[in-house]
């Protein structure tokens, strides 16, 4: 399929310079990062929100790290769950069912940005399908994501009792 016209035409607009990287089919940006060999936390993955009205935010944070909502709703002033695959894949009509970009701006979608990525020399995000990523240098990433909220609201999956539990 290839990068999502979205998603480039609205970087190449931004004048935004970018490149896109290839790697073998993976159904997650964690897996994506794997397979491409690139550091699980420079890759930023899209997670869609909603609140009690039926409004819409793209939590963008690292692909190695977990989103807690209830800091999330601290920064924003109001509480958000998780949207269902099929609803959030309706907002990004070029992509392939489950490739979102984390690149709300594309799609006129708020967007909140975690600030585990601002450490980052450079950030990577799902193109639009699952063979794709592009990437950013860390002047372009902060560029785009310049005039969208930030803050801290994710956190690195640990481990309790054997179990996998996210904390």
């Amino acid at each position: 399929m290839g990068i999502a016209i979205s998603v480039s035409d609205y970087l190449n607009q931004q004048g935004i310079p970018f490149k896109v990287v290839s790697h073998p089919y993976t159904e997650s940006a964690l897996q994506s990062a794997i397979s491409a060999g690139i550091p699980k936390q420079q890759v930023a993955k899209a997670v869609m929100l909603q609140d009690h009205e039926g409004r819409h935010l793209m939590a963008v944070l690292p692909a190695d790290r977990r989103i807690r909502l209830k800091r999330l709703g601290e920064i924003m002033e109001r509480d958000f769950s998780l949207m269902e695959e099929v609803e959030a894949a309706r907002s990004f009509p070029d992509c392939q069912f489950g490739a979102l970009p984390a690149l709300g701006q594309a799609y006129n979608l708020p967007v909140v940005v975690d600030d585990a990525l601002s450490d980052q020399e450079r950030v990577y995000f799902e193109a639009g399908d699952h063979q794709l990523l592009v990437q950013l240098e860390k002047p372009a990433f902060d560029k785009v994501m310049g005039k969208d909220r930030h803050g801290r609201f994710s956190v690195q999956p640990t481990l309790d009792y054997g179990q996998r539990r996210w904390l």
